[in-house]
């Protein structure tokens, strides 16, 4: 029994396809913008790529990307097919195209769910690229004067500066590497001698924090440096009063900020994915209801046309047999007692056991 079968007049099926022809070039408006977010977001993580990690950040700008590509192409063929199928006699030569169309179509709307939903998965993936890039960054914050890493202080810089923040996980991540370059060291003075023998590694160590770390909003001068002693700064205490420099770290702020980034380009992507899927049980109404009225022969006659010729079990058990037999058309059977069936092929001589064969007359 077909599912969800709908009988369709001259007219309806006529207004069907005029219909379909204009959401599919609204779709090809959809695949532009799917296109468009995919490389808004390529290019937003381009921006920060020095304090990410290598990883799979770009699989979901990539795949917005290609899905976008692919929309424009599909609903642009999808807009001709239904321009034409108003026509009966203009739909026979896409009769044999239509339901592969409609396969691929589904497959195609499938991919555009699935990138939806990366926008929602990637987070994951996004922290641990972002704490490794950050860490590396903070880690080679001094080196401005080794070639590939010259870049990373200004970097590192405006990223505070842009995000108000500080730090990787947060102020105190400065605390625990040496980001005052070795050239703007005194080492005549004992402080700093002191310092880097105090340290196992030989690191100057300072619970200090870059300048680009400093809240412009708080009404007291940024304090960058002793900023656990107490003593050193007038009217201060570290444990109760509120620093006058960004708490919050990078990584939580990049973080968010490309979160909602790619909330607003999930729910894009899964509007875009309800309206294909729509246009396309249009297409599948379609092609069922002019695939009728051609084997009824009445071209002006009523139609039935449906979603699914069987039930939803009798489809998938039909398609399942043939994923099952797929190839095996091809296959000799290697079973014990069975031969190849072309062996008892029955012999052309209709029963005749003794032909005689004409001798060739010799030449006189």
């Amino acid at each position: 029994m077909a599912v969800l079968k709908v009988k369709f007049t001259k007219t309806k099926r006529d207004k069907l396809a005029q219909i379909l022809w204009i959401l599919n070039w609204v779709s090809v408006v959809s695949g532009i913008i799917l296109f468009s977010l995919g490389l808004f977001l390529k290019i937003e993580i381009k921006k920060r790529n020095e304090v990410m990690a290598k990883g799979d950040v770009n699989s979901v700008p990539n795949m917005l990307i290609s899905v976008g590509v692919i929309a424009c192409i599909i609903n642009f063929l999808g807009g001709k097919i239904c321009y034409d199928c108003s026509d009966a006699n203009k739909f026979s030569r896409w009769k044999l195209v239509m339901l592969p169309y409609i396969v691929c179509t589904f497959c195609f709307t499938f991919c555009i769910l699935v990138g939806a939903l990366m926008c929602y998965t990637m987070r994951n993936e996004l922290e641990e690229s972002l704490y490794l890039g950050l860490r590396d960054a903070i880690k080679f914050y001094k080196d401005t004067d080794i070639p590939g890493r010259c870049f990373l202080k200004k970097t590192v810089d405006m990223l505070q500066i842009g995000f108000q923040c500080c730090g990787n996980n947060g102020f105190r991540d400065w605390f625990e590497i040496q980001w005052v370059s070795a050239r703007y060291l005194n080492m005549a003075s004992k402080e700093v001698l002191d310092r880097l023998k105090s340290n196992i590694d030989g690191k100057f160590l300072v619970d200090g924090v870059p300048f680009s770390c400093c809240n412009p909003s708080s009404p007291r001068p940024c304090i960058q440096y002793q900023l656990t002693n107490n003593s050193a700064h007038y009217n201060y205490d570290f444990l109760t009063e509120e620093l006058n420099i960004w708490v919050r770290g990078c990584r939580e702020a990049l973080l968010d900020y490309y979160t909602d980034i790619m909330r607003s380009i999930g729910i894009a992507a899964l509007l875009i994915w309800w309206f294909e899927l729509s246009v396309l049980i249009g297409v599948r109404y379609l092609q069922t209801a002019m695939k009728n009225v051609l084997l009824l022969g009445d071209l002006e006659g009523e139609s039935d046309g449906w979603l699914l010729e069987n039930s939803f079990v009798e489809t998938a058990k039909y398609n399942i047999n043939i994923i099952k037999n797929l190839g095996k058309a091809n296959q000799i059977s290697t079973v014990s007692g069975t031969t190849d069936p072309n062996i008892d092929v029955q012999n052309t001589n209709c029963g005749k056991t003794n032909v005689t064969t004409k001798s060739i007359p010799a030449a006189s």
